[in-house]
C-alpha cells in the first residue's frame, strides 16, 4: 500500500493521481506484469488531501518509492505492505464523511487493471437500478449526446422511467412509465457464463 500526500493544502491537480498510475504501469509492465489497483482519496485534518493505493504486485517484486523515482513530486510517499488489504481500504472510505471538503475535480476513488467480465460488473453495478432490470452486465451500453442511453447491440435507445423536474427550488420525481418485463438474474455475477461460454 502506499500513501502519496500532497506538500501543501492547495497542492492538488486533478490529473496527479493518474499520473503517478501511469508511471507504476510503466514501470511494471517493463518487468512484464500489468498492474493492478485500488484507490481511495482522504483529507487530512490540516485540510491537504492524500491518496491511498493498493498495488497487487507478484512475489518478490517491490515498487520503489514514488517520489524518490519522480512519480510524485508533489510531496512525500510511504509505502507498507497491506496484511489486509480490503480492510484497509474499507477503513479509508468508511472517513469519507469526514470534516472540510475535498477539492474541485477530485475523484473519491479508482480502480485498474481489470479483465473484460470485471470491468462489465463493475459498470453494471452502477448502473441505476430501472437500468439493470432491462441490462445484463454484458450489455453494451453507451450515452449518445442528444439521445441517452444506448444499447449499442439493439440500437434501442433505453429510456428512463423517471422523469425530474426542477420547479420553484424543489425536486419532483414521477414515473412516466412502468417497465414490463426485464432481466431476471441473480445478481450481476449470474449473468457472465452466457457470453463467456
Amino acid at each position: 500500500m502506499i500513501t502519496l500526500t500532497y506538500r501543501g493544502v492547495d497542492d492538488f491537480e486533478p490529473k496527479h493521481i493518474s499520473r503517478f498510475l501511469d508511471s507504476a504501469r510503466k514501470w511494471m509492465a517493463r518487468r512484464g506484469y500489468k498492474l493492478h489497483y485500488v484507490w481511495v482519496a482522504e483529507l487530512q485534518k490540516r485540510g491537504a488531501l492524500h491518496y491511498h493505493v493498493l498495488i497487487w504486485l507478484p512475489k518478490g517484486l517491490t515498487l520503489p518509492k514514488p517520489d524518490k523515482q519522480g512519480w510524485w513530486p508533489h510531496g512525500m510517499s510511504k509505502i507498507e505492505w497491506a496484511r489486509n488489504a480490503v480492510g484497509y481500504m474499507v477503513k479509508y472510505l468508511s472517513k469519507m464523511d469526514s470534516e472540510g471538503s475535498f477539492p474541485k475535480g477530485c475523484r473519491l476513488s479508482g480502480r485498474g487493471g481489470l479483465d473484460a467480465s470485471a470491468r462489465s460488473i463493475c459498470r453494471w453495478i452502477n448502473y441505476s437500478s430501472w437500468l439493470k432490470r432491462i441490462a445484463g452486465v454484458n450489455t453494451p451500453i453507451k450515452r449518445i449526446k442528444g439521445l441517452g442511453l444506448v444499447n449499442m447491440a439493439s440500437g434501442e435507445v433505453l429510456r428512463s422511467p423517471w422523469q425530474v423536474i426542477v420547479a420553484g427550488g424543489k425536486i419532483i420525481v414521477y414515473q412516466v412509465f412502468e417497465l414490463v418485463g426485464g432481466v431476471d438474474y441473480h445478481g450481476p455475477y449470474s449473468m457472465l457464463k452466457e457470453s463467456h461460454d
